[in-house]
């Protein structure tokens, strides 16, 4: 269970995560899990490329050093690259030294301060190590292309219907979410792009 938006009374109860971008300018985060793999990214780079569109990639850590090329590319084409763990551990099913040195070993690949929980997934003492090195980055859409009872139109959609300034996006690079992520991703950039939105990679600050 799941939803397409995160309601704002849950993002009050949790300050301590990013869930959006404070503003009120037309731009959008767009941020990508779980790449990146050599199927589905470089598709994601070239149609983002094609719309002058810069974006966020939360990259696991076995992935990333699997495909050194394409990690380049995301960096070269202006993209930030944000810590999702080596290998795409549940939080809440993973102790804490675990959780911790999966992490660490993403983080020794590249340096990034962005970090976000595979599924969402923390326990409070997770949570009170990372933010001493990360800022934990959640969002306030889903398009749910993860969910394989959906199709590509209502992945759109929930983007579509969703998003306002500031909105922090969650699209999947992985085999799993590619059929609905190539009909979604770009009806999404079409038609924020028609409406003046301008697409933005989230700050990696130090």
């Amino acid at each position: 269970m799941y939803l397409a938006r995160t309601p704002q009374i849950v993002r009050a109860l949790l300050p301590g995560f990013v869930w959006r971008m404070p503003g009120t300018e037309k731009v959008l985060y767009l941020t990508f899990d779980d790449g990146p793999i050599p199927e589905v990214t470089p598709w994601v780079l070239d149609t983002l490329a094609f719309h002058d569109a810069r974006a966020t990639f939360f990259c696991i850590g076995r992935n990333v050093e699997a495909n050194g090329p394409i990690v380049e590319r995301i960096i070269n084409e202006g993209h930030t690259l944000g810590n999702h763990t080596w290998d795409h551990e549940r939080g809440r099913a993973t102790s804490t030294f675990s959780y911790l040195k999966s992490t660490l070993r993403c983080q020794a690949l590249f340096t990034s301060s962005l970090f976000r929980p595979p599924y969402g997934s923390v326990t409070v003492a997770q949570y009170r190590a990372l933010r001493k090195r990360y800022r934990i980055v959640l969002w306030d859409v889903l398009s749910g292309d993860f969910d394989t009872t959906l199709d590509g139109v209502a992945c759109a959609q929930n983007v579509i219907k969703g998003a306002h300034p500031g909105s922090i996006v969650v699209f999947h690079d992985s085999l799993k979410a590619e059929g609905r992520l190539r009909y979604a991703l770009p009806r999404t950039l079409e038609h924020f792009g028609r409406l003046g939105y301008r697409f933005k990679a989230l700050p990696n600050k130090p």
